[in-house]
């Protein structure tokens, strides 16, 4: 028996995920781009990251057609505004944001606002799983934001990452005996 797709939404909402951004240009050269939580590490020698797109994505043409993309981990500072505007449907969203051509990997869309780190990728492969494409892509470059926040996403609302309080206090504790020593 099959798990119904409510059954399946509940399963995996149920846990908080990280939230992305993956941009690409389309054959006209217009930076496109969507909202993603199905993203995974693969490799580390090569390096390779995995990307789940809805078949249905107005933006996997162009991914398929560009063969490069870039992978943006949101912030929770500036993150959320970011993860909303991706998920829609406009064909304006890069209209007022801050972003540039990848330097590694040129005609990857590279955001610069609201980012905790991003990926530029040429694409390695693509199959076709169920009513999605796993596309894996090549990390050519990569930059990380250490002092942002992650953004988290789950049941339907986004909230930033916080530390554990047993990891704050361990912490607070070793400052104050370092500072005694």
């Amino acid at each position: 028996m099959a798990v119904e797709p409510e059954a399946f939404r509940d399963f995996f909402g149920s846990v908080p995920t990280a939230v992305a951004v993956v941009t690409t240009v389309g054959a006209d050269g217009r930076p496109l781009g969507f909202t993603c939580n199905a993203f995974s590490a693969v490799s580390l020698d090569p390096a390779l990251l995995l990307v789940c797109v809805d078949e249905r994505s107005r933006t996997l043409p162009a991914l398929l057609g560009s063969e490069v993309f870039a992978l943006h981990l949101l912030a929770a500072e500036g993150g959320e505004e970011l993860a909303r505007t991706f998920a829609g449907r406009s064909d304006r969203k890069f209209d007022g944001l801050a972003w540039r051509h990848g330097e590694s990997v040129p005609g990857s869309p590279v955001l610069r606002e609201g980012v905790l780190a991003h990926a530029e990728c040429a694409l390695e492969s693509s199959v076709r799983a169920g009513d999605h494409r796993l596309l894996i892509g090549r990390m050519e470059r990569v930059l990380v934001r250490e002092e942002a926040r992650p953004l988290l996403y789950r049941r339907g609302a986004f909230t930033a990452w916080e530390a554990p309080v047993a990891e704050t206090a361990v912490e607070a504790v070793t400052a104050r005996v370092g500072a005694r020593a």
